[in-house]
């Protein structure tokens, strides 16, 4: 078995980010330039951001959050995006998910400019992504493809069963993977919480991509050997501890682990992996818009 290790393949290709970022700078370029607006106080998203400001300075690129009230109306949320959408400073940006219930997410989403949509939500960046077509790759899916490249795993020709339908991951994981690519050219089933006898599909499948949000849902009766496991999922469980919870994902690691081949830890798996495909995108639209 072997640790598919988001943490240190990300570092690597930060390292790579980071040299390019100099390399435009020495020419006269800008700095790459990512915000992100917290909407609220969720102790998942504050953290998440934090992190991302930490990769954007170790990128050598510059940074803003912009932090609103949960309080903040839908209209007032809209104005800033139009604002940022305006500022010619800013190549990226990002709105925080989930935000407050009385905000429709999809209006926010669908009013931020393609061309600064690093996090890849836009319907437009979605139906370009579906048609194999260059745009901004919602950062989880990019991470995977990213890592399973990175570790050489073969993936054309093979059956991977993907849990979970969703907009973020499921769906365009499930796209991604099978599309005529080097990670990609697998023959996808997606499972979702209305599937029968689940197990019936995992214990088919040679890649897994766990992403319904079920703490250790996949369970090692659910599998067989040499599988290749991406666990997406990442649940604070409470307990005695300093901090007062641990993390689990949704595969149960102890059980499933000595039977795969390749496994992300959680965390240090995808977390990181999603992270760095963000600082990507920001890239790639910095340079989009400097050339």
């Amino acid at each position: 078995m072997i640790l598919l290790d988001g943490k240190a393949t990300s570092a690597r290709i930060k390292s790579q980010i980071a040299a390019q970022v100099e390399a435009m700078v020495q020419v006269g370029g800008k700095r790459p330039h990512l915000t992100a607006i917290l909407v609220g106080e969720d102790g998942a998203s504050k953290t998440y951001v934090a992190n991302k400001e930490k990769a954007c300075a170790a990128a050598g690129f510059t940074s803003e959050v912009v932090r609103m009230p949960a309080t903040t109306s839908e209209e007032a949320l809209l104005n800033e995006v139009a604002r940022l959408n305006a500022d010619p400073d800013v190549d990226g940006f990002i709105v925080q998910l989930p935000l407050p219930r009385h905000i429709n997410e999809n209006r926010v989403i669908e009013a931020i400019d393609p061309r600064k949509d690093v996090d890849g939500f836009h319907p437009e960046n979605v139906g370009r992504m579906m048609l194999g077509l260059p745009s901004f790759i919602s950062a989880t899916p990019f991470g995977i493809v990213t890592l399973l490249e990175e570790y050489g795993i073969e993936t054309s020709g093979r059956h991977c069963v993907v849990l979970g339908r969703s907009n973020i991951v499921g769906r365009p994981i499930a796209n991604l993977l099978s599309q005529k690519a080097k990670a990609g050219d697998c023959t996808v089933t997606i499972c979702h919480s209305r599937t029968k006898e689940i197990a019936k599909y995992t214990r088919e499948a040679d890649i897994i991509i766990a992403a319904l949000g079920v703490p250790e849902f996949l369970k090692g009766d659910m599998v067989k050997e040499g599988v290749v496991v991406v666990d997406v999922g990442i649940t604070r469980i409470a307990d005695s501890s300093e901090k007062g919870y641990h993390l689990v994902g949704d595969v149960a690691f102890d059980e499933v682990a000595p039977k795969a081949s390749y496994i992300t830890p959680v965390p240090g798996g995808v977390g990181p992996m999603t992270i760095v495909s963000l600082l990507k995108n920001t890239l790639k639209a910095a340079i989009n818009r400097q050339s």
